[in-house]
Formats: structure tokens, C-alpha cells, sequence
């Protein structure tokens, strides 16, 4: 991207560009914040759920991006909150165990769209500065069907506290099947 494209993209954010980002994957909560301040954003960075709703409650921000799993409970709280304080406030989820359901919760408390990760920054930008009535563009590369299969039987393990047995009884398939599954790299 040339300077030139980053000033027009620069001129095309509102006034307001305070954004908030919580995430609590240290090196990749960086990187997001570098490349969205690179974007003309004022970012502020949580970590935690408790960290996320103190920003909100200290200068609600105009765009938020918020991880769905963090370490003190869930990037929802962290929605409602910007909701209740913000209700013109643009918040994304980013998630690697996206379901429908969390979705749905997501877009209900306020979200305006739901990123798979690992999204970049022209992603999260994109879905943040979409106009209100549309969606931002469908992805370059997203993930394959063998992919989205694995992540959900990653999250229904990781919700049965990684009982392999509970897992398979749940996802109605057989236990040794899954713990083949379980021990296979992640498709890409």
C-alpha cells in the first residue's frame, strides 16, 4: 500500500477514530494495533475482559475489536458493555472457535460483523468502516470446509473440559475417530 492509498483510506475515517482492541494473545493484540494505527486509528489495549470494559467505561471508543475467548470470560461482556455506554460504537468479534450461536449473541449485543482469525488488518478494517447498511466484502482466503469442521469439534472439545468421551458422545461420532481427529495437525 502506497502513502497515497493510506491517506485516502485516512481520509475516508470519521472524525471520531478512537478504537479499542481486546485480545489476549499478546504478540497478535501488537501487531493489530500497529497496523490499525498505521491506519490512521487511536488505539487503546486490553488484555482481559476487565481491562476491556475499564477502557469502554473511561472514553468510550467509536470502533471496537474484541476477541470472543479471553482468559476472565467472554469478549461478549465486553460488547454489552460498549453498547450500553456507546450505542453508535462499531465493535467486530474475532474469534477461532466460531459457531452460529456466538454469532448470533455477538451481532444481538451490538457487533457489526464476526471475524474468523487469524483475520488481518485490511479485514478488520473493512468490516469496521463497512457502511451500515451493507456488509464489508466476503474474505480472500477463508477457511475451508475441513477447517471450520475441525475448529468446531476443537471448541465442543475444549467446552466438555477435553473429556474425549463426553466430546464424541456429544458430536454423536465414535471416541477413537475423534481422538484421531484430536491428534492431527489443523487443516489450513
Amino acid at each position: 500500500m502506497t502513502t497515497e492509498d493510506l491517506s485516502f483510506k485516512q481520509d475516508e475515517l470519521p472524525a471520531d477514530r478512537s478504537l479499542v482492541i481486546v485480545d489476549d494473545d499478546r504478540a497478535f493484540l501488537q501487531r493489530l494495533a500497529r497496523a490499525m494505527e498505521t491506519r490512521g486509528f487511536e488505539v487503546r489495549s486490553g488484555h482481559s475482559v476487565a481491562e476491556g470494559v475499564e477502557l469502554i467505561r473511561a472514553k468510550p471508543p467509536a470502533f471496537a475489536v474484541v476477541d470472543m475467548r479471553l482468559e476472565d470470560g467472554t469478549g461478549l461482556d465486553v460488547i454489552a458493555e460498549l453498547s450500553r455506554v456507546r450505542p453508535d460504537a462499531r465493535a467486530i468479534v474475532l474469534t477461532g472457535y466460531g459457531n452460529i450461536a456466538t454469532a448470533v449473541s455477538a451481532v444481538k449485543l451490538g457487533a457489526v460483523d464476526y471475524l474468523a482469525k487469524p483475520a488481518d488488518a485490511d479485514d478488520v478494517t473493512d468490516a469496521l468502516l463497512a457502511p451500515t447498511d451493507s456488509k464489508a466484502p466476503p474474505p480472500d482466503n477463508p477457511m475451508s470446509a475441513d477447517r471450520v469442521r475441525w475448529e468446531h469439534i476443537q471448541r465442543v472439545y475444549e467446552l466438555c473440559n477435553r473429556n474425549v468421551s463426553e466430546t464424541a458422545r456429544r458430536l454423536n461420532m465414535h471416541r477413537r475417530t475423534l481422538q484421531r481427529i484430536l491428534a492431527k495437525r489443523a487443516p489450513k
